[in-house]
């Protein structure tokens, strides 16, 4: 099935985003008729913003993470019939005007996952976050048996069948290294890599971001440990580890505003 603004839709997991919630829900309806925003335990009034916008809004009572809030995101969008869900963060560090870019990459590449890889200006992405981002890399794709750009990255474009899938281990940020793996491993996608811009306070300095949610000790720990839970689980390392090596990541740079190696570069 061919992709567009009417059959995706885009869910935004939201932990206190009062700041910039209604802003990057206002930009996201310009670009698909259906956005699913949940607000994951919020106590600074995040729901209150978005009052009188036609969308639908779930709300967790109390918190209960970044992975229950894509699991129930996911669920809703299934039950409105959308063929895909594109994920954006709400603190406005994914741009809408990206989604379009992530439709028609997944429809070149149907059997894919679509990452919105923050490879546009990556130079000023802090360096504690590029070394992260970096080691992820490495480690989850060792998980995924082919390597892959920005793993951590929330703005991705998931199809029908991978928002379907069940009992996806993992909470939180670890949710998101595992949907990679389980996409890889069960529906044998392989994840397409669409550049986007690192958009941070300390580059974009005329904008305000909230304090990130994610703490690169802690949750670089958590991800690293349940990967290599499931690295081990899956059997044959050394072999999975140079079957990973041999296949490059998969870059779609349509418009080509990215340098990238002739190795790494699909269009």
């Amino acid at each position: 099935m061919k992709l567009d603004r009417h059959n995706t839709a885009v869910v935004i997991p939201a932990l206190n985003e009062r700041l910039r919630i209604r802003e990057v829900v206002e930009s996201a309806l310009h670009e698909v008729d259906s956005v699913i925003v949940i607000d994951d335990g919020s106590d600074d009034g995040t729901a209150d913003c978005l009052q009188g916008l036609p969308i639908t809004l779930l709300r967790h009572a109390t918190r209960m993470g970044k992975g229950a809030s894509l699991r129930d995101g996911f669920a809703e969008a299934l039950r409105q019939g959308k063929a895909a869900v594109v994920t954006m963060d709400g603190d406005g560090q994914h741009l809408a005007s990206d989604v379009p870019r992530l439709i028609a990459a997944a429809n070149r590449h149907p059997h894919c996952l679509i990452n919105g890889a923050r490879l546009r200006r990556r130079e000023q992405q802090p360096l504690y976050r590029r070394i992260g981002n970096d080691f992820g890399d490495w480690g989850i794709s060792w998980g995924c048996g082919f390597r892959i750009r920005d793993t951590q990255s929330g703005q991705r474009l998931y199809r029908a069948a991978a928002c379907a899938l069940r009992d996806i281990p993992g909470e939180d940020f670890v949710f998101e290294a595992q949907m990679l793996i389980s996409c890889a491993r069960q529906l044998g996608y392989r994840v397409v890599s669409v550049p986007i811009e690192a958009r941070y306070k300390n580059v974009h300095g005329d904008q305000a971001f909230r304090r990130s949610h994610f703490r690169p000790l802690r949750d670089l720990w958590r991800i690293t440990s349940h990967v290599v839970r499931q690295v081990w689980q899956h059997g044959d390392v050394i072999t999975q580890y140079r079957l990973t090596r041999a296949n490059p990541p998969r870059i779609d740079d349509a418009d080509g505003r990215l340098q990238t190696a002739p190795e790494e570069a699909s269009a």
